[in-house]
C-alpha cells in the first residue's frame, strides 16, 4: 500500500483513537479568535436537479427538467417499485424548492442574510441540449440547437449574481445526464441490453460532454472563470455500479463489481481531462480582471477512514484500501496523470490526463468507520475490496476529518482548495445542532487557512433544503427551511443561516459562538 495512504490512516487513527465510536472534536484552540482573510469566500452550493423544480407558478415554461436520466429514475414506475433503486418513493421530482423561479429572491438572502460573495451552483447539460448533438460539432452550430430559453435563463442568473458582487463556481456536471446520453431506467432493469449506456458508452460520453462544456465555457466565459467539471464523480461510480444503497442509489443502480465499472472510472477521468482541455479552449474571457481566464477544478468527496479494530491486521488493511480507492485513485489520475485503472493499487503515466486540475474542491461529511472481511464483496472488481461498502459506517460528526483531509490533498497535491459542499441533516429537535456544526468545522478550517494551507473558500451545503437524491425532500440541508407541501415554497431561515451570516460577514468566527457552540469535552 501507498506510503501516503499509510501516513492518511496513521493520522486518522492518531486524531481519532481508531475505535468503535471515535471522540466527538475540539474545537482548535489556535487563536483567541479564528479568521479568515481578505478574499476568502464565503458561499452556498446547489445542484440544478436538486434545487431548481417545484416552482411556485404552476406550469412555468423551463421550470420542469424532465430530459435527464435522473428525472426518468425517479419518476418511472420500473425503478420506483425496484428494491435495488432504494427510492423513497414518496417525493416525485418536481417537488423540489423551486430555485429556478425563485432565484431572485434567494440571491438576495445570499447576500444580503448571509453576506456571502460567492456562489456554487450546476447548469445543466439536459437543459441545454435536449435533444442529442451526435455529429454536431462547432459553436455556432451547436448555438443553433441549443434550448434558447435556458440559455436565457443561465445569463439572467450570473447576471444575478454579478450586479449583487457574488463571484460565481459553476459545476458542469453535478449528477445527472441527458436521457439521449444514458437511458438510467433501462440500465436499471438490464444493463448489458439498455441503450444509451451512459458511461459506459465511454467513447461517445466522453466526447460528448467535453462538446458541451466547450460551448458552456464559451457561451457564459465571460461572467464565469471559476469552473468545476465534475461533482463527485467517485460517488457515481460507487452508487451507480458497485454498491448502491439506501444511504445513497444512483442511476442506473446496479451492483456490476467487474470490468463494467472500470470502464465507468476510466471515462469519469477522461471526462475530467477532456472537459478541462475544452474549457480551456474556449473561455477566453477574463470575468472578474486578475488575469485569468477559466481556473478549472473539480469536486471530490473526501471521506477519511478509520479500521473498527486498530489491533486487527484486516481492519487496519481495509481502512487503507478503502481511503485509496474512495480519495485518492480518482485524484492521482487527474491531477497527477497516474491512472490506476484496474484499481489495483498499480498506476500507469499517462500524458493526456497530467496536470489538468488549477484547484481542488473539497466535500466533506463524515468519517468512515471499516470493518476488513476475507469474502469475496468487491473482490472481483479489485483486490483492494477487502470491505463491504455496505457494511462501512457513516454518520460519525468529526469536524477535525475536514482538517485532516485539507492537510492531506494540499500535502498530496498542491494545488489550491476549496470547501465546496459541507453540511448536515438539520434534527427536527435541535435547533442548535446546525450551529454547532457549522462553527466547528469552520474553525477547523480556520486552522488549515492559518497552517498555511491554500484554502481560498467556504460552501455550505446547501442553500435552501433540496430534492436529497434517493431521499427526495426528506433530509433538510438547508439553511433554509422549505416544506416541500407548501404551494409557494415559503423559505424560513434556521439558525444556521444566522450564525452563518455573522461569521462570513464578521470574516472571523466571534469568541461568543465559540463560547455558545464548544465542543463536548
Amino acid at each position: 500500500m501507498r506510503t501516503d495512504v499509510r501516513l492518511a490512516i496513521s493520522m486518522t487513527c492518531l486524531l481519532a483513537a481508531c475505535g468503535e465510536d471515535p471522540p466527538v472534536t475540539e474545537v482548535p484552540e489556535v487563536a483567541e479568535d479564528l479568521s479568515f482573510p481578505e478574499g476568502f469566500l464565503f458561499g452556498t452550493a446547489i445542484g440544478g436537479f436538486q434545487a431548481d423544480m417545484g416552482c411556485p407558478t404552476p406550469g412555468l415554461d423551463g421550470c420542469v427538467d424532465n430530459g435527464s436520466d435522473w428525472y426518468a429514475f425517479v419518476t418511472s414506475p420500473a425503478t420506483k417499485i425496484s428494491p435495488m433503486a432504494y427510492l423513497s418513493g414518496q417525493d416525485p421530482a418536481v417537488v423540489g424548492p423551486g430555485f429556478w423561479e425563485l432565484h431572485e429572491m434567494d440571491l438576495d438572502r445570499a447576500r444580503g442574510d448571509l453576506h456571502n460573495g460567492a456562489f456554487r451552483f450546476s447548469i445543466e447539460w439536459s437543459r441545454i441540449f435536449p435533444n442529442s448533438t451526435d455529429g454536431i460539432s462547432g459553436y455556432e452550430s451547436l448555438r443553433s440547437v441549443a434550448n434558447e430559453a435556458a440559455l436565457a435563463h443561465y445569463h439572467a442568473m450570473l447576471n444575478g449574481l454579478r450586479v449583487r458582487g457574488m463571484s460565481p463556481i459553476v459545476t458542469l456536471h453535478h449528477g445527472t445526464l441527458p436521457a439521449w446520453v444514458h437511458d438510467g431506467v433501462g440500465c436499471h432493469l438490464n444493463l448489458a441490453a439498455c441503450s444509451p449506456r451512459g458511461w459506459l458508452d465511454r467513447e461517445r460520453t466522453v466526447a460528448e460532454i467535453a462538446k458541451y462544456a466547450g460551448f458552456v465555457a464559451r457561451e457564459f466565459g465571460a461572467d464565469v472563470d471559476r469552473w468545476a467539471t465534475l461533482d463527485e464523480p467517485f460517488t457515481v461510480l460507487l452508487a451507480g455500479y458497485l454498491a448502491p444503497s439506501a444511504e445513497r442509489s444512483h442511476p442506473p443502480a446496479v451492483v456490476h463489481p467487474s470490468s463494467a465499472a472500470k470502464e465507468v472510472f476510466v471515462a469519469l477521468v477522461e471526462a475530467h481531462a477532456r472537459m478541462y482541455d475544452e474549457v480551456k479552449a474556449n473561455d477566453t474571457a477574463d470575468a472578474d480582471g486578475d488575469g485569468i481566464t477559466a481556473d478549472v477544478g473539480l469536486v471530490y468527496a473526501m471521506t477519511p477512514a478509520s479500521p473498527a479494530d486498530p489491533t486487527s491486521s484486516l481492519d487496519v488493511k481495509a481502512a487503507e484500501n478503502m481511503f485509496y480507492l474512495y480519495n485518492l485513485a480518482y485524484l492521482d489520475a487527474v491531477a497527477k496523470g497516474e491512472l490506476d485503472a484496474e484499481l489495483a493499487g498499480k498506476s500507469a503515466k499517462r500524458a493526456d490526463l497530467e496536470g489538468r486540475m488549477d484547484w481542488l474542491g473539497v466535500n466533506y461529511g463524515t468519517r468512515a468507520t471499516v470493518r476488513g472481511t476475507s469474502g469475496p464483496m468487491l473482490q472481483e472488481f479489485t483486490p483492494l475490496g477487502t470491505f463491504d461498502p455496505q457494511d462501512v459506517r457513516l454518520g460519525q460528526e468529526d469536524p477535525r476529518g475536514l482538517y485532516e483531509m485539507l492537510e492531506l490533498a494540499y500535502r498530496t497535491y498542491g494545488l489550491p482548495l476549496y470547501i465546496t459542499g459541507n453540511g448536515l441533516d438539520h434534527p427536527l429537535d435541535d435547533e442548535d445542532a446546525g450551529p454547532s456544526f457549522l462553527v466547528r468545522h469552520l474553525a477547523w478550517a480556520s486552522r488549515a487557512v492559518q497552517e498555511g494551507i491554500d484554502l481560498r473558500g467556504y460552501f455550505f451545503w446547501s442553500l435552501v433544503d433540496d430534492y436529497e437524491w434517493n431521499h427526495g425532500m426528506s433530509r433538510r440541508f438547508g439553511l433554509y427551511a422549505v416544506d416541500a407541501d407548501d404551494p409557494q415554497k415559503n423559505r424560513t431561515p434556521r439558525k444556521t443561516a444566522e450564525t452563518y451570516g455573522i461569521i462570513a460577514e464578521e470574516r472571523r468566527i466571534p469568541p461568543e459562538l465559540l463560547v455558545a457552540y464548544p465542543a463536548p469535552r
